[in-house]
């Protein structure tokens, strides 16, 4: 395969990075994969940064084209529902299918980041350069603005694709530009990491489910690993946070709310002290491509349409990010303008759609998973997918365990919805005509 001659870097060796290297160096282009941080390899992950992945079907159909799903669900534990902790009853399971058969995968983040950047390394063509920090791009001269240890350079580039996470810096430098919609809505809530250690040798709860702790405003959720703990991630308002300001508040808070949970977790208030309270933003912005005489740069991942983590859609939807656009080189001949055309004018409206999804889902998660009117819902919803054969499905399966574009999933939704909504009225009416006709039958009979 000839290769391509232009230089292009991806900004960001976090997931999409990796997986976008690895696609474009397969394709034959040479790739350089710049990250601000040393090797995580070597160093490790943050502390209290991981959010375990919850993988589903997009994320796995990205990573088996790189050779990585096997390998992925081998490191992951599947989860076939919501193991719902109501405070003072007792919990009960949720499944994420109609059939029970059907899982997300939780998928420790950094060890599958670490699988990505061995792949990325062994595609040839590929440079993987770390502690580099990319301070900005320059698309009129065709030029990267980095520092690194040898302090602040340039390097030039023909094609700049930045997959450098929600506070981008290659966004805001085009976005200083002019010209680029660039908005970020934060949440009130943050939220924190803390850890269920494994007891007696074993999961202290079940490891088949994705455990919540529904409060109302505010909640927490656990995950579990393949060391048999459980990352826990608190999800309140950043003042309750800051109200907690003791070891003493933290454990007599956690047993007068998260009374189950706070049995298992004797390092909590260490945990709590320690472990930083992250920010919950979802950014919004638009042109995702800037085109220069010399450059082309683009937005992707977390860059482009960073989302809250609430239905566990932000890896698999940078995924399929990665993929549109290796799909659209191959489909254009390799001209990258038009391809990243396409790209941002398909891929916009179904980010916009799971942003939206991803902020419905909190309310769901803190609050309405605790109803008994939402648990009847369910159930109801899932039986009439066992009964429709494909022709109702729930949002949820939609968006987890099919690769429907995100942007069809809220109209299939309500056609849906008024199609069973005609079907129940219809049976009504007709019941109702039943129930006449038997009755003038009745009367006749009754003045025979």
């Amino acid at each position: 395969m000839a290769r391509d001659e232009r230089r292009v870097a991806i900004v960001g060796g976090g997931l999409a990075g990796c997986l976008l290297a690895t696609l474009l160096g397969r394709r034959g282009i040479e790739v350089t994969l710049y990250e601000r941080r040393p090797d995580p390899r070597i160093a490790g992950p943050e502390r209290g940064r991981s959010i375990n992945l919850a993988v589903s079907a997009r994320g796995l159909a990205a990573l088996d084209a790189v050779g990585l799903r096997d390998q992925a669900l081998k490191r992951a534990l599947p989860m076939h529902g919501r193991m719902v902790h109501p405070l003072g009853a007792g919990q009960n399971f949720q499944p994420y299918s109609a059939d029970g058969e059907r899982a997300i995968n939780s998928i420790s983040r950094a060890e599958l980041n670490q699988a990505l950047l061995d792949a990325a390394e062994a595609t040839p063509g590929v440079t993987v350069r770390f502690t580099q920090r990319v301070t900005g791009v320059d698309v009129a001269a065709g030029l990267l603005l980095l520092e690194g240890p040898e302090g602040a350079v340039t390097e030039r580039a023909d094609v700049v694709l930045a997959g450098d996470g929600a506070y981008s810096a290659v966004r805001r430098s085009l976005a200083s530009g002019g010209g680029l919609d660039d908005r970020q809505d934060f949440l009130e809530h943050g939220y924190k990491e803390l850890t269920i250690p494994p007891r007696d040798g074993d999961f202290a709860l079940d490891p088949d489910a994705l455990h919540i702790w529904p409060r109302g405003t505010a909640m927490m959720i656990a995950l579990p690993n393949l060391d048999r703990s459980f990352t826990c991630t608190l999800f309140w308002p950043k003042t309750d946070f800051e109200a907690l300001g003791t070891a003493a508040k933290v454990r007599a808070h956690f047993e007068r709310h998260y009374p189950d949970a706070a049995r298992l977790m004797p390092a909590l208030a260490d945990d709590f002290a320690h472990n930083p309270v992250g920010s919950l933003v979802t950014v919004r912005c638009w042109p995702w491509v800037r085109y220069g005489e010399g450059a082309v740069a683009a937005l992707l991942g977390d860059a482009a349409h960073a989302i809250v983590p609430f239905f566990g859609q932000g890896a698999n939807c940078a995924f399929e990010d990665c993929v549109e656009i290796d799909r659209l080189l191959g489909k254009t001949g390799g001209d990258w303008s038009r391809a990243l055309s396409l790209y941002q004018e398909r891929r916009k409206p179904n980010t916009d759609a799971i942003a939206e999804m991803a902020l419905d889902n909190f309310v769901e998660m803190r609050d309405r998973v605790s109803s008994p009117v939402y648990r009847l819902t369910r159930a109801a919803q899932h039986a009439l997918e066992r009964r429709s054969a494909g022709r109702y499905v729930s949002r949820y399966e939609l968006v987890s365990f099919t690769t429907v574009p995100y942007a069809q999933i809220p109209r299939r939704i309500r056609r849906q919805n008024q199609v069973v909504a005609a079907g129940l009225l219809g049976g009504a009416v007709l019941a109702g005509l039943a129930a006449r006709r038997l009755s003038r039958l009745a009367r006749r009979r009754g003045g025979r």
